[in-house]
């Protein structure tokens, strides 16, 4: 770990461009494009920010999907112990095969989400993860089946994390990325934390998890409802580049366009799309 701190420091930047390079698989024009887009944010003030309701939709999807998550790995063990009545070591295998599926959902799924897009992979990856919430609910005594289900909900399990931060990059500037992966940190602590006091708590007080794992079922609902209603903006700080001969003004309308895109100044300037699946809707 000490050895890679050299490492990362040595070969890290925040921009490509400031080592002269651009980011893997970008080509010349795309190299300018980030390269003007990385300035256009800097005037953007938080307060703005933290008021655009896509913010607040991916932060609660974010809460509930990793209060759902928490909800069955961490009480797993214990309940194929205890509820399920399976010997120690049989329960125990269960840590082992959701370790080794969050490999490959890390592997696999991530890649997918640059295919598919990011909304779209994490409806999918929350709505698989719910459905295999409900089958532990009620396959009853299968331990057969409770390895396959915790199997498939932790390859998504994996991939859930960096796949919200990754939406940072759709969905607001460049420069306020890590502000905005940092400020939505706290939604995932806090659902982490909330589910297992009241996991606990539900467990304790019932002596069976099945009240705690319906609350998981109803999280893991609303991470998918709230993620389905972000919408798309036909604006996209990443992926489109509208051009102007004043570099001001066109920072200025990024930023209009960005939070008030009714109001952006955007008559007879010439859209550049370098990724064919946003759709864009031009205004004349």
């Amino acid at each position: 770990a000490l050895a890679m701190v050299a490492v990362n420091g040595f070969f890290l930047r925040s921009d490509p461009f400031q080592s002269g390079t651009r980011p893997w698989g970008e080509n010349h024009d795309n190299n300018k494009l980030n390269s003007e887009e990385g300035r256009s944010g800097k005037n953007l003030a938080l307060a703005t920010l933290f008021k655009n309701n896509r913010f607040y939709l991916i932060g609660l999807s974010y809460f509930a999907i990793a209060y759902s998550l928490y909800g069955i790995t961490t009480f797993m063990v214990d309940y194929a112990k205890y509820q399920l009545n399976l010997p120690l070591e049989t329960a125990s295998l269960l840590a082992t095969i959701h370790g080794t599926c969050q490999i490959v959902g890390v592997l696999t799924v991530m890649p997918l989400s640059d295919h598919l897009g990011r909304k779209t992979t994490i409806i999918i990856s929350n709505a698989i993860i719910t459905l295999s919430l409900v089958g532990i609910f009620i396959i009853g005594d299968s331990w057969q089946l409770l390895f396959v289900l915790i199997g498939c909900l932790a390859v998504f399990y994996g991939a859930t994390f960096p796949i919200y931060g990754a939406c940072a990059g759709d969905y607001f500037p460049r420069d306020v990325m890590g502000t905005v992966m940092g400020a939505w940190t706290p939604f995932y602590g806090i659902g982490a934390i909330l589910t297992h006091w009241v996991t606990g708590m539900l467990r304790d007080s019932t002596g069976v998890y099945n009240h705690a794992f319906v609350v998981n079922v109803v999280m893991g609902c609303l991470a998918v409802a709230l993620m389905s209603l972000v919408r798309k903006n036909w604006f996209y700080f990443n992926s489109i580049r509208y051009w102007t001969h004043d570099e001001h003004r066109y920072s200025q309308m990024r930023t209009m366009a960005f939070f008030k895109p009714e109001r952006a100044p955007l008559e007879h300037k010439q859209f550049v799309t370098l990724n064919l699946r946003y759709q864009i809707k031009e205004i004349p």
